[in-house]
């Protein structure tokens, strides 16, 4: 009989292994679709693309002449190419603390359970991050020339004596293009923001109430701190976003007033696309984009580095 129940018992035992890797292999079948298309357009361009940096090649001919690290020295010889780079860096600390603060001060107010029609007010606040950047891009155009709406408020405030061309300033240009960023991607934020304060437990809150605490003992001692985990994950996104910014620099300013809104995105797409440089370069390109995904990495680091050594853990605590 005993021999019979171990039989037994390792036949039950069996059947949860069995039960598993059944489950495990309807997952890999369905999250195999995915991944090939991963492979096939967005792995296979980044390998590629690091043989395209060690060439000098068109992309449009058959004449390809291999150049080693020969890009990437006249990369760092250019100074245009450090002017985009210094600009990338300037748009990115412009717009994401606005972001953050903004969103977060937005989100404090649309989270209010008392707040009414505080759905819609989401929605309105949403609304440009589904708009198409580059037809924003065109509006804001008008919107800011010198015959603009904005002109015309400021104007009549009495805040300006004559009209600005705010996207053709040299000195207002990148000021404008970080609004206007700013205002196209704070209802993500927004919506981030919301997500975070509503894993926060309730019965804190009311604790806090019934020990007297205001808003502002309340915000600082109980909210800011649970936050800040998925603060440094909205952080690494915003970061990451305003450095790729292209479409909105491309359709308002297409790098300029003389350079002054050129970033490492469209700098890269005048050499491998545009007919501005002559004839595209796309192993230069390619040799731009792969310098500058680095700097990525390297922030993603970073950031990754400074959490661990505030022994931030999950939920906000102490690791």
């Amino acid at each position: 009989m005993s021999r019979i129940s171990a039989v037994r018992g390792a036949a039950a035992a069996r059947k949860p292994f069995k039960s598993n890797r059944r489950i495990a292999l309807w997952c890999w079948l369905f999250v195999t679709p995915n991944l090939i298309f991963y492979a096939m357009f967005q792995g296979w361009p980044i390998v590629i693309n690091w043989y395209y940096a060690t060439l000098d090649w068109s992309g449009l001919s058959s004449n390809i002449t291999y150049l080693g690290l020969g890009n990437f020295k006249e990369l760092i010889a250019d100074p245009y190419f450090w002017n985009a780079y210094a600009n990338s860096f300037t748009f990115m600390l412009g717009a994401v603390p606005l972001l953050l603060i903004l969103a977060l001060f937005a989100a404090l107010i649309l989270n209010n359970p008392l707040l009414k029609l505080a759905s819609m007010y989401r929605t309105l606040v949403f609304i440009p991050v589904v708009t198409t950047a580059s037809i924003v891009g065109i509006i804001m155009v008008y919107i800011w020339g010198s015959d603009g709406a904005v002109n015309y408020a400021l104007m009549k405030l009495g805040l300006l004596e004559q009209p600005i061309n705010w996207l053709s300033d040299p000195g207002w240009a990148m000021f404008t293009v970080i609004i206007i960023y700013v205002w196209k991607n704070l209802g993500m934020n927004m919506i981030y923001w919301i997500a975070g304060l509503q894993s926060i437990p309730r019965e804190l809150y009311e604790a806090a109430r019934v020990d007297g605490a205001n808003h502002a003992r309340t915000f600082l001692h109980i909210t800011l701190p649970l936050i800040v985990p998925i603060g440094l994950v909205i952080l690494l996104l915003n970061v990451a976003g305003a450095l790729k910014v292209f479409d909105l620099i491309k359709t308002m300013t297409d790098g300029g007033p003389f350079y002054a809104t050129d970033v490492v995105s469209t700098y890269i797409y005048r050499f491998a696309f545009s007919s501005e440089m002559g004839l595209p370069r796309l192993g230069y390109a390619s040799a731009a984009g792969i310098f500058f995904a680095f700097s990525i990495v390297l922030i993603a680091i970073v950031q990754t580095v400074v959490q661990r050594s505030l022994g931030l853990g999950k939920g906000g605590k102490r690791a």
